[in-house]
């Protein structure tokens, strides 16, 4: 290796630990660096204890009662708990049910919501702030307020007891509108213009030139459709009937009230309803902070 090469080497070594230094002392330089660190970790574990709480009772054997919380943690352990609420109970199923009534409302919402806030932004008609009034109104009126008019219209389709009735009411996001009509504004006019002048249409322009651009904003409003339509009680225990399609936030208070003196096996099938979205949630943390940063910012 030449010495040149040798010289820019240590240039480089040299500037790493210099910026290494500089961190350190900002960090040091904060007098309350070690009480925010403190903080942090005491709102973490207090976060975090009831979880894992809920796993440790989750394995103890059937019918365990103590009167020392320590006695959670240490042995006897069993999986006989999962086998046995796996082979007796519905929770598999209320398990497939929530999964397969997120996905398709988180898509199904993508797609309205997408097509919606393109055609106010970009294309032009009449009374289209007329119509995007009435996204902003439908912030302002609570969701309960409109639970009885929307049972008497599912109702009167036949779609009361089923995967439809709970899928399509809960695409309609006002919200999901308004974040990307803003962020489609901000795509360059001269994009667009140069676009249209090529002979590209409307629905070209859409996907493959505006919507590429909006994957930050997609996925923002994918990962909080998702999570609403996951932890979602009110319309799918007024809408279903049958056991089979309920829901786990329908289905666990069911599921946990033929053992109200017990621990044990609330707590299993709390754990089993649980523990899909603790994975989910370390495998797409990133996207999860980016997605609550940003619609802090844009909304």
């Amino acid at each position: 290796m030449s010495d040149s090469n040798l010289q820019g080497a240590d240039v480089l070594k040299e500037v790493s630990s210099q910026k290494r230094k500089s961190k350190l002392l900002e960090r040091n330089r904060d007098p309350w660096r070690r009480v925010k660190v403190s903080i942090g970790v005491i709102v973490a574990i207090l976060f975090i204890f009831p979880i894992i709480w809920m796993l440790f009772v989750s394995i103890k054997p059937n019918g365990f009662s103590t009167t020392n919380p320590i006695e959670w943690f240490t042995p006897p352990f069993t999986l006989a708990n999962y086998i046995d609420i796996f082979m007796n109970s519905l929770i598999l199923r209320w398990l497939f049910n929530s999964l397969i009534v997120a996905l398709i409302t988180t898509v199904l919402t993508l797609i309205i919501t997408s097509l919606a806030a393109f055609a106010i932004s970009q294309m032009k008609f009449r009374y289209k702030n007329f119509i995007f009034v009435f996204f902003l109104l439908g912030l302002m009126i609570p969701g309960e307020a409109t639970i009885i008019p929307l049972y008497e219209i599912v109702k009167s389709f036949n779609m009361i007891d089923s995967y439809a009735g709970l899928i399509l009411p809960m695409i309609a996001s006002p919200l999901g509108v308004i974040i990307l009509k803003s962020f489609f504004d901000g795509v360059p006019k001269e994009v667009i213009e140069s676009a249209i002048m090529d002979g590209c249409s409307y629905f070209k322009l859409f996907y493959k030139i505006v919507l590429p651009l909006a994957k930050p904003a997609m996925a923002a409003i994918a990962i909080f459709t998702f999570i609403g339509s996951w932890n979602n009680f009110l319309w799918p225990y007024l809408s279903i009937l049958s056991e089979n399609l309920y829901t786990l936030p329908v289905g666990l208070p069911v599921f946990n009230s033929t053992y109200s003196q017990a621990y044990v096996q609330p707590m299993t099938a709390n754990a089993i309803a649980s523990i899909p979205v603790i994975i989910a949630f370390f495998m797409f943390e990133k996207q999860i902070v980016k997605g609550i940063s940003f619609t802090g910012i844009k909304g």
